[in-house]
């Protein structure tokens, strides 16, 4: 072959190549670094699955937050309707007392509604209902009734009950004192 030589891949030449060792150093104060040709070089950072496990556990976390925030938000919901009765029944007491003459909370079941004396109809949301357990004398209704409050404070007694699927609050209004109190029944 003629032309130039540049020295590399040609065996034609005639040239011997020589594999030259160094030797072994057996002293710590000089490594010889070994090289693994097919080892791949750990990189910083994080695997696929690593990811993945990770985006569940937040997942399942997110839903267990949003379960529980979505709960407390019924339970509010409830737990203010239920005082804002609790409030009219004060209030119709309060009525009774200050006049001096009987007065009435009425209670109409098949709206879920609720009218204090001189005050419009407070109607519930839908997802709730109202149970009324009452004297009968106080019952106007197949569906309706109401509690009554006399000048002196005490009242025709009677229970009425707020409910949204499995809970229950329960408003209680003793007869002889007209005291009104507000308690949660256990799921």
């Amino acid at each position: 072959m003629k032309g130039r030589d540049s020295g590399f891949g040609n065996r034609d030449s005639g040239a011997r190549v020589r594999v030259l060792s160094l030797p072994a150093f057996d002293d710590s104060r000089f490594p010889i670094p070994r090289s693994r040709p097919f080892a791949r070089k750990r990189v910083n950072g994080f695997t696929l699955i690593e990811l993945m496990a990770v985006i569940t556990l937040l997942a399942i976390a997110l839903t267990a937050v949003t379960f529980s925030f979505s709960k407390s938000l019924q339970s509010a919901k409830i737990r203010g309707a239920s005082r804002d009765l609790v409030a009219a029944l004060r209030y119709t007491r309060g009525q009774a007392i200050v006049k001096g003459e009987q007065a009435v909370l009425l209670l109409n079941l098949d709206d879920n509604s609720y009218t204090a004396p001189g005050k419009g109809a407070v109607k519930l949301p839908k997802d709730m209902a109202l149970r009324l357990t009452t004297a009968e004398t106080e019952q106007t209704g197949a569906n309706s009734g109401g509690i009554r409050f006399f000048a002196d404070g005490s009242s025709t007694g009677g229970h009425i009950s707020v409910l949204q699927g499995q809970r229950e609050w329960r408003i209680n209004v003793a007869w002889l004192t007209g005291d009104i109190s507000l308690d949660e029944k256990p799921e």
